[in-house]
């Protein structure tokens, strides 16, 4: 019975094998033509794919091709950092340059419309005029008073008037050899022989160490109005006649005040009236002003 069944199962195999190799060259026919219409199938999805890992990856494989390139590149760069530093430094401090001419020219201007103001008042051309500039304030609390640096040598003499280019602004009352000391009519130990100029009535302008000097000494029927312009009368032979004043502020119980045409705060140049009718100090007295003021 065994030798039977072997026998049985050999005689079946051999015809499997047969069909196995009749069909098996057909398979791969087959299973070809197969995959020749799935990869027709799906090319579009291959070469969408395959267009992203490009663009994915041609930037590095364009630097990888171009090492020279790159290295050229970032060299270049860094020169032209370089040459922008320097070239920020160099603007910074030329910057720098023009604001300091900037502020040198501010100064000049303001010293020249300084000096055009004086130079638009009319003087007398039989006085003189010696220029000055203010250089200190050497007042207390209840002095008004300032600096100049023109002195005998410049031949400044006490007693001259100090006058601006809108007006009277003080007297000399101390000369050394290099400076002078300037006694502001606002100052409580000023005395200037003034007259209204409508009017015509004299009086005295009187420093009380306020922004508003008084008049002193004015008549009492005397009809002025707040607005009217009051200058120098040239009584004494101290102050020439006609130099500006102020103009009359407002009246307080019948004391008249007067508002300075010279805006005190902001004097930087001067100049002092060099006056005929001021007298030469005596030697004694141009001795104890030299030891005051140098």
């Amino acid at each position: 019975m065994k030798p039977r069944n072997g026998s049985s199962v050999l005689r079946l195999a051999v015809p499997i094998k047969v069909l196995i190799q009749r069909f098996a060259f057909l398979f791969l026919v087959l299973a070809a033509f197969g995959l020749m219409l799935l990869s027709k199938a799906e090319t579009k999805v291959v070469e969408s794919v395959s267009s992203i890992v490009v663009d994915i990856f041609s930037p590095v494989m364009d630097t990888l091709s171009q090492p020279a390139a790159v290295v050229s590149d970032a060299v270049k760069s860094v020169r032209e950092l370089t040459a922008l530093r320097d070239e920020n430094a160099r603007l910074r401090r030329e910057n720098g340059r023009l604001l300091a001419w900037q502020e040198a020219s501010r100064r000049l201007m303001a010293q020249n419309e300084a000096l055009m103001e004086l130079l638009d008042f009319k003087p007398d051309p039989r006085v003189k005029y010696i220029s000055a500039r203010v250089i200190g304030d050497s007042g207390g609390a209840f002095v008004r008073s300032m600096l100049v640096n023109a002195g005998r040598r410049d031949g400044v003499r006490k007693g001259q008037a100090v006058v601006t280019g809108n007006g009277l602004a003080g007297r000399a009352a101390a000369v050394g050899f290099r400076s002078a000391r300037i006694l502001l009519i606002t100052d409580i130990n000023s005395r200037v022989p003034v007259v209204v100029e409508t009017s015509r009535h004299r009086a005295i302008l009187t420093g009380d160490n306020s922004g508003l000097p008084r008049l002193a000494f004015l008549p009492g029927n005397a009809a002025v109005r707040s607005g009217d312009i009051v200058v120098t009368s040239g009584h004494g032979g101290v102050f020439p006649p006609g130099l500006p004043v102020g103009r009359i502020s407002r009246s307080d119980d019948g004391v008249v005040r007067v508002q300075p045409f010279v805006q005190f705060e902001r004097l930087e140049f001067v100049r002092l009236v060099d006056f005929a009718g001021v007298p030469s100090p005596a030697p004694e007295n141009e001795q104890r002003d030299r030891g005051r003021v140098e």
